[in-house]
């Protein structure tokens, strides 16, 4: 015989010869003494006739054949494939011969008997590894008997081999039939994948030798072939092991109330025979038919002569327990007994079922049943309460110095609402049992919850922690993320703050008509205002935080407040807007500006006090010194470094209340955050290494796409900061619906081949400085270098500092300043009012290039910076908003926040800054609650440079803002490695 290989004449060619094989050739199994090392032969029962494909290997085949009144043995060409190979295309015949359809038929029994998992390992006669069919349920056999009786001669033609002189014997075909189910279970598993998973034995196709193993085979095949299987039902026949004697009422009849519906009643015949149990406790043995699953008896009545269960029940039962005690050996104390029924328990025992052993148990098929009532366990939840003796309902949780209890609460089951008493608490910590008897019920005893009983007290909060602890819904103990619930008066707060608002009226005295969001705003900071925990106002710029604070003054003082005055703390800009706002929308309130040469708080009794920061540092004693009714802090980001003078200062001021303003509460980093809160709600978020390390690390990741954020760390200072912080965006549904549309333009330039050559020298020269520095030297050298670029990319004459904004032949020295040119024809060609324009800079010096450049042209422009004097502020808002400028040149810094510049049409960011918000803010100074007009931002980027990948850093943490993460900006560029900086600030030329 010989191998064959497949002709090339193409697929379809095979195909149609393997149909005519099954077709015309009739088929038949040859075991092997390995299973999976049976052959299917295909021959022709047609004399001269043989197989065609070009498949398998070729060979002779010795066949019975009728020949007369008897059978003759004739030798026939055959074509033999592995069983493996064979199965495919037995199964997928058309029109095949009979003898193929029937080994069809079997081969896709053997399939469905794989898919049920009803496979069996074993070993050859040899100790080889082999998988067989099994266990065979009633149906599984009458199938394949019907296989087997209609199977063709041709089907087991091959004879048994003949002894002596005796007549030609043929196999059996339920017998064959059989050999092949197992040859195709045996084959079917072992892959290359199975063996490399798995191991060898049983996955390879190579034979096993696998003496060893037989006893095992064979116990893992009786169980699995058994017809019946056991389990234990815990009888709780003598109560006074776990209540110390008294026995409960409503005991009895546990012992047959089972949880699961396998361990249930089986009705009279089990109550004749109910065992009689001396000791405290029992496991009775219980018997399941598999053929009938809703047949259960105990052990005694198997034992006393049903025959239910089939004739090797018993048997079965004995050999599911000796497995059984094989995982826990006390079960083996059954099989000293005549009858295998029932097994007193020790305490130790018990604790055991309770434990690792029903695990072990049921891994070996061994059920443990409890009784119903015993399956209600314990919870425990810590919770924070006031300590007893506490009025409750007259606890002010923000003027006591008292602290709160904060301790495990258990309760049986889901009864969270019905604590366990002191006096249950203190049964259970003093159990030394697996079982309780607690309120007429038996309890499982978790030996944690146990040690929870005995440790119930965790300690003392004091009430700004656990406010932190009701608004999370989480504790740290003993190292670790508990769920938390408050109780009492603290859970009122909670539900107080975290509840819904009740929108008030607009208070008399407000010359305005508030917007709905408006209203909630005030409900929102009447609210927290009023139960002493301060807050932060977040929205966007333009949404009019300044007439709800305004309407919040009037509010407190309608409704009963001491009638003190209100601080605000603002930037010099915000003086005139304020004294403005308040005049108009509260004009019979008084107000008084505490700033400059001549300021005094004498005679104060009422209204508005307005500050600086500045002045408010320097002053900060004397308004220490009086009584506010609450203190604002507008564009609150200025004290959002809490070790600066300026915060410090702040602190000391005492008030009632204390709200923040800002647009942005977050521009850099989280502790950003903690500084706002902190003053608003002092200790609300605890120390600032505390809050560092709980939440802010795990929430900004260090990843700057957020995606090295910790997700649940996120959500629970959500949880936390969420009361305390409202903010809502122009951008949310039904916020500013009247507000025009707002179209951003990126406008790309290109260096003039002065400006390239500029900074391609300069980042040369530096960075071969940087390689050569560490520390704060080269930390120093790459703002430097930053700082540099920034400025070419402008102007040179910004970087040269020469004042030559053109060549000495009048061509331009910059492509920014000659894009601004052509952008201001365009827009100053536009109607008066769509005709006014911003430009933002960060830099004065380039405001002031520009300011001369525009006077040269003709073109009337003035510029505001941090040095501009508050009263020539005011009045050159004035001047932009009555029309008199056309151009109003910004520092984007000093003029980037509280200004009301609707009157522009068009804002110009000549360069770029690190922080969108800060860029999002100065557009603002036009884009809010007032414009009536589109408004066009353009923004001027260099292309290739640094400020191209500028750029891309803030699309990029402009997406991180709603989840208040974010980068150092500038600050982290110096953490560059150098390769990294020199990617950043290399010049790419266009391709």
């Amino acid at each position: 015989m010989g191998a064959v290989v497949p002709d090339a004449g193409g697929d379809a060619a095979l195909v149609r010869a393997r149909a005519a094989l099954v077709r015309s050739c009739a088929a038949v199994f040859l075991p092997a003494e390995v299973p999976r090392e049976g052959r299917v032969a295909f021959w022709n029962p047609d004399p001269g006739g043989g197989p065609e494909v070009d498949i398998g290997v070729r060979g002779d085949l010795v066949v019975a054949r009728k020949h007369g009144k008897g059978a003759r043995s004739r030798t026939v060409p055959a074509l033999f494939l592995p069983v493996a190979e064979a199965v495919p295309l037995l199964l997928g015949a058309e029109r095949p011969h009979p003898a193929v359809a029937c080994w069809g038929a079997a081969a896709r029994h053997a399939l469905h008997l794989a898919a049920r998992g009803r496979l069996l390992p074993g070993l050859t006669p040899g100790d080889v590894d082999a998988w067989r069919a099994g266990p065979l349920d009633e149906a599984d056999v009458v199938h394949l008997r019907a296989i087997a009786a209609a199977l063709p001669a041709e089907a087991h033609a091959v004879p048994l081999p003949r002894r002596g002189t005796g007549p030609l014997l043929l196999p059996q075909p339920f017998a064959l039939l059989r050999a092949f189910v197992d040859a195709v279970l045996d084959a079917l598993p072992r892959t290359p994948a199975a063996a490399h998973a798995v191991g060898a034995p049983f996955a390879a196709r190579e034979p096993q030798h696998l003496p060893g193993a037989r006893e095992w085979a064979a116990e893992v095949a009786a169980g699995m072939d058994a017809g019946v299987r056991v389990s234990l039902r815990l009888d709780l026949q003598a109560h006074d092991v776990f209540d110390g004697g008294d026995r409960a009422d409503g005991g009895e009849g546990s012992r047959e109330d089972v949880a699961d519906g396998d361990g249930g009643d089986t009705g009279a015949a089990r109550a004749e025979v109910r065992p009689s149990v001396a000791g405290p406790a029992a496991a009775v043995v219980q018997v399941h038919s598999l053929a009938d699953p809703a047949l259960v008896a105990d052990v005694p009545e198997l034992w006393a002569g049903t025959d239910h269960f089939g004739p090797r029940a018993r048997v079965d039962t004995l050999l599911a327990l000796r497995r059984a005690a094989r995982v826990w050996p006390p079960l083996g104390r059954l099989l000293e007994r005549p009858r295998p029924d029932v097994l007193p328990l020790g305490e130790d025992e018990l604790y055991d079922l309770l434990g690792a052993a029903a695990g072990r148990l049921a891994a070996a098929g061994v059920a443990v049943h409890w009784p119903r009532e015993l399956t209600r366990g314990l919870t425990a939840t810590a919770v924070v309460r006031p300590a007893p003796g506490t009025a409750a309902d007259n606890f002010d949780f923000f003027k006591t110095e008292e602290l709160l209890e904060f301790r495990w609460q258990l309760a049986l089951g889901d009864q969270v609402d019905d604590p366990l008493t002191e006096a249950e608490l203190d049964i259970l910590a003093e159990a030394h049992r697996p079982v309780v008897r607690l309120r007429d019920q038996w309890v499982l005893v978790d030996p944690e919850l146990v040690r929870k009983a005995r440790k119930r007290d965790l300690g003392l909060l004091d009430p700004v922690d656990a406010l932190s602890v009701a608004l999370t819904g989480t504790a740290e103990v003993d190292g670790e993320q508990v769920p938390a619930v408050p109780v009492g008066a603290l859970a009122r707060l909670r539900d107080r703050v975290t509840g819904d608002l009740d929108v008030p009226a607009p208070p008399p005295g407000l010359h305005a008509t508030l917007r709905d969001y408006q209203l909630k705003g005030l409900a929102w900071l009447d609210r927290m205002t009023s139960l002493g925990l301060g807050g932060c106002l977040a929205d966007d710029m333009g949404l009019g935080k300044t007439i709800t604070v305004i309407a919040l003054h009037l509010h407190r003082a309608r409704d009963g407040g001491s009638g003190a005055p209100t601080l605000v703390v603002c930037p010099a800009s915000l003086l005139g807007n304020w004294q403005r706002e308040i005049e108009r929308f509260a004009p019979g309130e008084p107000v008084r500006r505490f700033h400059g040469t001549g300021r005094t708080l004498t005679g104060l009794t009422g209204g508005f006090v307005l500050t600086t920061y500045g002045t408010m540092r320097t002053s900060a004693p004397e308004l220490a010194a009086r009584t506010w009714g609450l203190v604002v802090a507008d564009e609150a980001q200025h004290v959002k470094n809490p070790y600066a003078a300026t915060a410090k200062a702040l602190r000391t001021i005492p008030s009632p209340a204390r709200v923040a303003l800002t647009g942005t509460p977050v521009e850099n980093n989280l502790s950003e955050l903690w500084a706002l809160l902190d003053w608003t709600t002092p200790g609300l978020l605890g120390p600032l290494k505390a809050f560092r390390a709980r939440h802010a690390r795990l929430v900004e990741g260090g990843d700057p796409s957020g995606s090295g954020a910790d997700d649940e760390a996120l959500d629970r200072l959500a949880r936390l900061v969420r009361p305390f912080l409202l903010r809502r965006k122009k951008s949310d549904p039904g916020i500013a619906p009247e507000l025009p549309p707002k179209t951003e333009t990126d406008h790309p330039v290109t260096l003039t081949r002065e400006q390239t050559s500029l900074y391609e020298a300069v980042v040369r020269e530096t960075l071969a400085r940087i390689e050569a520095s560490d520390g704060m030297a080269r930390r120093g050298l790459v703002m430097k270098l930053l700082m540099a670029l920034k400025q070419i990319c402008n102007h040179p004459a910004q970087y040269l500092k020469d004042g030559m904004l053109t060549t000495r032949t009048g061509r331009p020295r910059s492509g920014k300043l000659e894009l601004l040119d052509e952008l201001l024809d365009t827009i100053l060609a536009e109607s008066e009012s769509a005709g006014a324009v911003l430009i933002f800079t960060q830099y004065v010096e380039m405001a002031r290039l520009l300011e001369a450049h525009l006077s040269a042209r003709g073109i009337a422009s003035q510029l505001l910076h941090g040095g501009t004097p508050v009263a020539r502020r005011e009045e050159m808002v004035d001047r932009f908003q009555s029309g008199e400028v056309p151009v109003f040149l910004l520092s984007l810094k000093a003029a980037g926040t509280g200004l009301n510049l609707t009157r522009a049409g068009h804002v110009i960011h000549y360069d770029r800054w690190w922080n969108p918000a800060v860029e999002e803010q100065a557009t603002d100074r036009a884009y809010r609650i007032g414009q009536t007009q589109p408004v066009q931002v353009h923004r001027l980027i260099t292309e290739g440079t640094v400020e191209d990948r500028i750029a891309e850093l803030l699309a990029a943490k402009q997406a991180l803002a709603d989840a208040v993460l974010g980068d150092g900006g500038e600050a982290a560029l110096t953490e560059l490695s150098d390769a990294e900086l020199a990617d950043l600030v290399a010049l790419r030329r266009a391709a």
